[in-house]
């Protein structure tokens, strides 16, 4: 079964950075991506970031141009990078994988790292 552990976060002034990790375990075969979330009180867990397999990246509109994401493979890990941060990014961010087979997440979640970004 695969595992999310995600870290990085913290507390940072707008317009700071900070850079999140997510290390995956167990078997990843059967995917094809993986995603950087974020569920911020009263809201919608909303689906940031996505890296497939090939390489290719997408973003939301709203982190287009601050926040990048990458993937070490040899580490089985996937980083978050955000500039330019602003208070509205605060919320809890998680990773997920995406089956192959329908373009699903898991429903298995990590704990999450906090990014809280103050005015």
């Amino acid at each position: 079964q695969v595992q999310f552990v995600e870290s990085g976060g913290g507390l940072v002034q707008a317009g700071g950075s900070l850079r999140l990790s997510c290390a995956i375990s167990g078997s990843t075969s059967g995917t094809n991506a993986i995603g950087w979330f974020r569920h911020a009180p009263g809201e919608q867990r909303e689906l940031v970031a996505i890296i497939l397999n090939s390489g290719h990246t997408d973003y939301v509109d709203s982190v287009r141009g601050r926040f990048t994401v990458s993937r070490d493979n040899a580490k089985n890990t996937v980083y978050l990078q955000m500039v330019n941060l602003k208070p509205e990014d605060t919320a809890v961010y998680y990773c997920n994988a995406r089956r192959s087979i329908n373009n699903t997440f898991f429903n298995a979640w990590g704990q999450g790292t906090q990014v809280t970004v103050s005015s």
